[in-house]
């Protein structure tokens, strides 16, 4: 029995989409093919920011309401144009990542169910040194993207007073990120340091409205400022992914004078391209003048000779020199109470002889 299928253009290539009706976003009836189609209507944009990238991949073959997966390894039988490129992780081991670098390749990614794509900060050419500095700006319970919006126009003067250009995009969920291009001269942890510098300098400023803290319990009702999406094998949704949200949302680059009242649900797979075509992208030019880290990391020293140092990372990496210990406050507090009240008390016993 022939299989649904069809044949997309997608500039000089056809891309096979097997069961293209195939809901991926029950609550609009989004289909797979919507999906591809919209890679084909946004596909410059995309690639601009997303392509010669490693890239990872979460797929649903079922939908978003569905099992979803990550996939790195390009899968076996993959087209010749789609690349690669060997990386190595935390852990010190080294395999291939998928690299988009035309449209063709994220419709192909589409047809094997990639809803979100995850790019690095790094290209694939220099994949240890990362080209752009990323700031997540995550909303907690009692905040909104009101809330992030305040702390995005606050973090775009920090990093000028570094010396650096920000650019602003939705996260298609309720946060925002802030991105500044950068010359690849620094490996990872010298980025993250730099984000760091930003995250303490922003917080200081606005010590009420943002948080650095790792730890849930004590951010309050705060945006926090993910300083770990900074490390090696740490993404983000890149800008134009898609969401696994009922919605269909996408990770929209705006213009910063756009940001106040913002809605990020109004960027969709189906009006992200009508506004692609309407207002252009705000992040054409995001490359074309990068900046240093060197303004934010003479910040990270200075912190450092404050007493201010490392901070955690995620629990999936390596124990990093310098962290502090990997245990929730209240954890560690209960810890050395149960300790205290076990030890052997000092006070001599009179005589009673």
């Amino acid at each position: 029995m022939a299989t649904e299928a069809t044949m997309l253009t997608v500039g000089d290539r056809e891309v096979r989409i097997s069961s293209p009706s195939r809901v991926l976003w029950p609550d609009l009836g989004v289909t797979k093919l919507d999906l591809a189609r919209y890679l084909v209507d946004v596909g410059d944009a995309f690639v601009r920011a997303n392509g010669g990238r490693p890239v990872s991949l979460q797929r649903f073959p079922d939908g978003v309401e569905g099992d979803q997966y990550f996939s790195k390894n390009p899968p076996r039988g993959a087209p010749d144009y789609v690349g690669s490129v060997v990386v190595t992780y935390p852990s010190g081991r080294s395999h291939p990542q998928v690299v988009v670098d035309e449209p063709a390749a994220a419709v192909w990614a589409a047809q094997m169910n990639t809803v979100v794509f995850h790019p690095w900060a790094s290209r694939a050419a220099a994949s240890d040194l990362p080209d752009e500095l990323r700031v997540d700006l995550d909303p907690q319970p009692g905040t909104d993207v009101a809330d992030a919006v305040v702390a995005a126009h606050e973090l775009r003067r920090v990093l000028a007073d570094a010396g650096l250009a920000a650019f602003v995009k939705t996260s298609g969920n309720r946060g925002l990120h802030v991105f500044a291009p950068i010359e690849p001269t620094h490996e990872f942890l010298d980025v993250r340091h730099a984000v760091i510098a930003a995250a303490r300098e922003l917080e200081r400023r606005l010590p009420d409205a943002v948080t650095t803290s790792w730890w849930k319990e004590e951010r309050g009702a705060r945006v926090f400022v993910d300083y770990n999406q900074a490390n090696r094998d740490r993404t983000m949704a890149g800008a134009w992914s898609p969401r696994a949200l009922p919605r269909a949302s996408v990770s929209m680059p705006v213009a910063w004078d756009e940001l106040d009242g913002v809605d990020p649900a109004a960027f969709t797979v189906l009006t992200a391209p009508g506004r692609l075509r309407t207002v252009g992208d705000p992040w054409q030019h995001l490359h074309d003048e990068p900046g240093t880290i060197d303004g934010l990391l003479g910040w990270w020293e200075r912190d450092v000779e404050a007493g201010l140092g490392e901070l955690p990372f995620p629990p999936d990496f390596p124990k990093m020199p310098g962290e502090p210990p990997r245990v929730q406050p209240s954890r560690a507090k209960k810890a050395a109470d149960h300790d205290e009240a076990a030890a052997p008390s000092d006070a001599v016993e009179p005589d009673r002889a």
